[in-house]
């Protein structure tokens, strides 16, 4: 199968995955209680140089679809969150010389939790001081249920008025439908308002590696054979 145009960034990032083993071609129960033939596992990029070049493709990414004047703050959600949140600025800024604060939650509040506004902040806020009416630019992993997004969201909405929340942005988007037969992202999307962009997809990620002869046949079809269960467009 020949891939398309396919940006250079998406290309070392897939390339990047396989030989960290954040994507492994393989069975592997997932959260909801699948077993899907592609896991991915972000805690693999566990060194500086993995997470230098995790934070470059997060902010190829961010670069390529966003304007500079259109969000104010990356925030990580706990706790995967945190890291990508902190490598992703830096990349922004190192490589693309663009300059954004970063924020994540804590998972338990530092002090007593509901009154007033500023003392939620503080409490359950790190890095970046959440104001009213900032543009808030999300990063994650994966998208699986959405919980912690949700929950994110909601968290944010009592630190802050009037947030706009310009997108998600995710490594691989496994382009599967949950549990009730409908796509988690688009449930949120529509619920929140909150588009959801991915690194690459897992369409993008089997062509690219069976363009260049890094899968086998045999994986591929698996692979096919999962999405046709239970993927979406």
């Amino acid at each position: 199968m020949v891939v398309g145009i396919m940006e250079e960034y998406k290309k070392e990032f897939i390339d990047f995955f396989l030989e960290k083993e954040a994507l492994k071609i393989g069975k592997s129960e997932l959260k909801n209680g699948r077993v899907s033939p592609y896991p991915v596992d972000i805690g693999m990029f566990d060194d500086g140089e993995s997470i230098r070049k995790l934070g470059y493709s997060y902010a190829s990414k961010i670069a390529d679809s966003f304007k500079p004047e259109e969000y104010d703050i990356i925030f990580g959600p706990a706790y995967k969150g945190i890291p990508l949140s902190v490598a992703t600025t830096i990349a922004l800024s190192s490589d693309f010389g663009i300059n954004k604060g970063y924020s994540f939650n804590r998972k338990e509040p530092k002090g007593h939790g509901e009154a007033p506004k500023e003392d939620r902040q503080k409490n359950w806020i790190v890095g970046h001081k959440i104001e009213d009416r900032d543009r808030i630019l999300m990063i994650d992993d994966v998208f699986t249920t959405g919980g912690t997004k949700y929950e994110s969201v909601d968290l944010l909405n009592r630190v802050a008025d009037n947030l706009h929340y310009v997108g998600l942005i995710i490594a691989v988007d496994r382009k599967e439908i949950g549990e009730d037969g409908k796509s988690a992202i688009k449930q949120f999307e529509q619920k929140t308002g909150i588009p959801v962009e991915s690194i690459v997809n897992i369409t993008e990620t089997k062509n690219y590696l069976s363009d260049k002869g890094k899968i086998s046949e045999g994986d591929l079809k698996i692979i096919d054979d999962y999405l046709g269960k239970y993927g979406r467009d």
